[in-house]
């Protein structure tokens, strides 16, 4: 199997085409004029037979089989782990590359974790399968690699506040309604996730590992490690659930081997790639969820020295789960991916 895509108009299938990031997926292919020949929406037999305007075509929804991957070119997969591992056999087979937004492959020896920004060039040491890392790693490594290109990172200290969208489009509704029956004055009870978001936060509700950290948190240590290719650094998380909509935001520490200037990683981050600096102390003025919902940057701001440690500097960021989290990222890599003719 070659390891890039051949430049011409593409045969495109999007499997988990009905869900949050499949929807953000054909919006993003549509605005970054893709080069999309034939595309398939793909999804369970529950979404079968809905239609989806896209690009000037009317497209209807089919329910996903083996055959669904015969003359694919690329597959955007957005349906969860479990589907994910489903499939993965025949779209390998039909010679198709797969770019896969669960956590199904994304530690697998040999499947490439990538942001392209950061390690574009892991994408083209794929088998078939390229992994779409988790959403607050990857807005997390966009900060943290213009750094460590520039002196050793030594250790990592986050806190997220995840927004509803991390556990997908009915959550989202979730909150907005149960915001309704706070406002109302009644008893709001979750469904969807565990507790009510609606006027509350609480820590991530993935399921604890045996060393009491749970596995969202695990995941941003064991991923911002593989993409960074820094087996060993030293890292802990704590993940919580925020009632936002749809941008993540992240408390970041980061030590380095020496000193590290504000005013350096101020100007390397107004630099890099994918990043827009919000940062205005004088008016106390930093990144917001609202600052970046439906955008594609990652906005960077508070960046100062931990008055703790000389080595460390700390900062704040946020960024649309959904996009840059998720579907942007995954159009990214397949674009890289692209033969240059």
């Amino acid at each position: 199997m070659s390891s890039t895509l051949p430049n011409r108009p593409l045969n495109v299938a999007v499997l988990g085409a009905s869900g949050a990031v499949g929807q953000e997926l054909l919006l993003l292919l549509e605005e970054r004029r893709f080069p999309v020949g034939e595309l398939k929406l793909l999804a369970s037999a529950r979404s079968a037979g809905q239609t989806q305007a896209w690009n000037g075509r009317v497209l209807t929804v089919e329910e996903v089989s083996a055959q669904s991957f015969e003359g694919v070119d690329l597959v955007l997969a957005s349906a969860g782990g479990s589907v994910s591992k489903q499939w993965r056999d025949a779209i390998t087979a039909a010679g198709a590359v797969m770019v896969d937004n669960s956590s199904a492959f994304r530690m697998e020896q040999g499947v490439p974790l990538v942001v392209p920004e950061v390690n574009p060039d892991a994408a083209f040491a794929h088998k078939g399968v390229i992994a779409n890392p988790n959403c607050t790693t990857i807005l997390l490594t966009l900060a943290l690699a213009p750094l460590a290109a520039k002196r050793a990172l030594r250790r990592v200290v986050v806190s997220t506040y995840q927004s509803a969208s991390g556990a997908g489009a009915r959550a989202m509704e979730e909150l907005k309604n149960l915001s309704q029956t706070v406002l109302d004055g009644g008893t709001p009870k979750g469904e969807v996730l565990p507790y009510s978001l609606a006027f509350n936060l609480f820590l991530h509700n993935s399921p604890l590992q045996a060393n009491s950290y749970c596995e969202e948190e695990m995941k941003m240590v064991n991923e911002t490690r593989k993409i960074m290719g820094l087996p060993d650094l030293r890292f802990t998380a704590t993940c919580v659930r925020v009632p936002v909509l749809r941008a993540h935001s992240e408390a970041v520490n980061i030590e380095f081997e020496s000193p590290f200037p504000v005013e350096e990683a101020r100007e390397l981050l107004a630099a890099a790639p994918g990043v827009e600096l919000i940062d205005d102390p004088a008016a106390n003025r930093f990144p917001m969820p609202t600052d970046v919902t439906g955008r594609d940057p990652v906005a960077i701001g508070r960046i100062r020295q931990d008055i703790s440690d000389a080595n460390a500097l700390e900062l704040w960021l946020c960024g649309d789960q959904i996009r840059k989290g998720a579907a942007l990222n995954a159009v990214q890599i397949a674009e890289l991916l692209i033969q240059k003719s």
